[in-house]
């Protein structure tokens, strides 16, 4: 995460102005009290180790380029920060409330979007062990958990704990950890699902990713996936939609802004990427206006 001397505290959302080029404070972009309570809380430990590592490098997240060409700065930190901090509203973007109602016309096209990829998934042969990466708050999780044997995981506790709930509330079990999304596999398993991550993968870093998803199954094993069209009312009122950048802004209800990668892919280039990759039967399709629908065997 790039250094910067001034900001809003990833955690707190307290402005705050460094005193020097090497406080601590402008590498974790976290405020004096937040980094004084890392030992209490599992997200500020991380962003204060990554922090010094950081400082110690004299380089904040980025390395120098060989070629000439600019580095693509690393967001992981603050898209995690922003995942975190998103918890408690994450499920406004599916429900169409608050900031996300968009008004009667399109909040319908969503839902009736919404019903088409859930009745996909649903319709996919997937069973046994199945792995949910970066499963947020679990909206997906109770529809999974219902055909095999299942184990979400998440960078962020606390959408974990929002995702324990819901899977309560359906009475269904699963395996909930957390997980960073491009840690290494350490099994393979009949069905990986993905939702809404694949717009996350840096366009540098796709095929990587894919292998990576490659390896978490067993051979015929299933690979599905839902993600975002560009349409310019899938977002918040005050959020802009572009096709043509990677990294957009995200703000929260309480004003707090953050940067995340937001890749809109097409169907075509993620069919030829997933065949790269080793997968076989690679198919995406969309929705009407909002969804990426895909799947592959591996």
């Amino acid at each position: 995460m790039a250094f910067r001397t001034a900001f809003d505290c990833l955690w707190c959302g307290t402005a705050h102005v460094v005193g020097s080029p090497d406080d601590l404070e402008g590498y974790a972009q976290l405020c004096p009290a937040c980094v004084g309570r890392a030992g209490e809380n599992g997200f500020l430990r991380f962003r204060l180790k990554a922090a010094l590592a950081e400082r110690s490098a004299g380089a904040p997240g980025t390395s120098a380029p060989a070629d000439g060409v600019p580095p693509v700065e690393d967001l992981s930190g603050e898209m995690k920060a922003y995942y975190a901090a998103r918890a408690p509203e994450y499920d406004d973007w599916y429900l169409r409330t608050g900031r996300y109602s968009r008004g009667p016309v399109h909040d319908l096209a969503w839902t009736a979007d919404l019903d088409s990829a859930t009745l996909w998934l649903d319709g996919l042969p997937i069973q046994g062990e199945i792995v949910e990466l970066a499963a947020g708050t679990g909206w997906w999780s109770a529809l999974l958990a219902g055909k095999g044997v299942l184990s979400l995981y998440d960078a962020n506790e606390l959408p974990l704990d929002r995702a324990r709930d819901r899977l309560l509330a359906h009475g269904l079990r699963a395996h909930i950890h957390v997980r960073d999304a491009w840690a290494e596999p350490d099994r393979a398993v009949d069905a990986l699902y993905c939702g809404f991550w694949l717009s996350h993968v840096p366009r540098a870093r796709l095929t990587e990713f894919l292998e990576l998803a490659r390896r978490w199954l067993k051979p015929g094993g299933l690979f599905a996936f839902i993600d975002s069209r560009p349409d310019p009312h899938s977002g918040a009122v005050d959020q802009e939609v572009s096709a043509e950048v990677e990294v957009a802004p995200r703000r929260l209800a309480d004003g707090r802004e953050f940067r995340v990668v937001k890749v809109y892919w097409q169907p075509a280039e993620l069919e030829a990427a997933l065949r790269a990759a080793g997968f076989s039967r690679a198919e995406v399709t969309t929705t009407s206006r909002f969804f990426l629908l895909g799947s592959a065997t591996a």
